[in-house]
């Protein structure tokens, strides 16, 4: 069996953007492969965060993983804090790392833009996902298509310290990126990517939506004015946006619910879209407000964590070993 490794962080309600992107394909991958599924905690911390807040959205996710299907039993489900060697390998990664390939990072770019001084952990964030995936030899990591350039970086620091240290230091992984849906943007600003901390809260779905903040945050997204539904990404990201969203949850290609919808306005097909959303929010609403509160969820973060571990050992025993670490 091949592992599979990601992560998501706990900052906020996780939207559409997040579940289509990357969650979705958890639950598939758990079927066939050697599962580890994080709460990446440490990187929530590259900006200023409430300690109680912080705590409330680590277990807030864990109980979402849990809600659209992840099974404790198939995967391991843990809290990034609570394993030492995710700290640990990024420090030996990132003196095996360069400030230019992390200068060219487009988050650092997008984050940093206006500012004289940024964060050093907004600049180092990529480093340390690159040692959440090696640590556990992993082979396939299934994330949005926003985090192409952070694999990639991953792939190369690597192949790096295998052809330069010893070449069997890291498994190379593979990123697993969705053609359709992959990257939702903002119902708000089409152009931008769909994220947790924007300011409209229109701008985004978020899995708890309750129905009718579904339906306000879809009836008001962005479209255009001549009318037409039809894919066009450049000339018409709105509709092309909803339309991948569309596609997303109900399986149809984009080419068929145009088809479905052709001579219609973009009323009908909003009204349409916000059903099917709201449709399927409603299972993963009900499994979360009975999983949330329940102490078997933070006995499965820590069982999570040990079997976490024991992995984590291994590897950085060996890295360790081939960096002259130790006795």
């Amino acid at each position: 069996m091949k592992r599979v490794f990601s992560g998501v962080q706990p900052t906020g309600n996780i939207h559409i953007g997040n579940y289509l992107g990357a969650l979705r394909q958890f639950v598939e991958l758990q079927e066939d492969n050697q599962c580890i599924y994080c709460i990446v905690d440490l990187h929530s911390i590259t900006v200023p965060q409430d300690p109680k807040e912080l705590r409330k959205h680590i277990l807030d996710v864990a109980a979402l993983y849990l809600a659209i299907g992840i099974d404790p039993k198939k995967s391991i489900i843990f809290v990034q804090s609570d394993v030492s060697g995710h700290a640990e390998l990024s420090w030996i990664l990132t003196c095996n790392s360069y400030t230019g390939e992390l200068s060219r990072m487009t988050q650092f770019k997008d984050k940093s833009r206006g500012k004289e001084s940024a964060p050093a952990g907004l600049f180092t964030y990529p480093i340390l996902m690159a040692a959440d995936i090696l640590l556990y030899d992993t082979d396939i990591v299934p994330v949005g298509s926003d985090q192409k350039q952070h694999i990639e970086l991953c792939r190369d620091i690597a192949i790096r310290i295998n052809n330069t240290i010893k070449k069997d230091t890291f498994v190379v992984p593979d990123g697993r990126f969705l053609k359709e849906g992959a990257r939702i943007m903002a119902l708000d600003e089409p152009t931008a990517k769909m994220s947790k901390s924007a300011e409209n809260i229109h701008s985004r779905v978020s899995l708890l939506d309750e129905d009718n903040k579904i339906k306000k945050s879809i009836m008001r997204a962005t479209t255009d004015s001549d009318g037409e539904i039809r894919f066009d990404p450049a000339g018409k990201p709105g509709v092309s946006n909803l339309l991948n969203i569309y596609s997303a949850f109900s399986g149809k290609s984009v080419e068929d619910i145009v088809a479905a919808f052709a001579g219609k306005g973009y009323g009908d097909f909003k009204k349409e879209l916000v059903v099917l959303t709201q449709e399927a929010m409603a299972p993963i609403k009900k499994n979360f407000e009975e999983i949330r509160e329940t102490e078997e969820l933070k006995d499965i973060l820590r069982d999570g964590a040990e079997r976490a571990s024991a992995i984590a050992e291994k590897t950085m025993k060996r890295v360790k070993n081939n960096f002259g670490l130790g006795f």
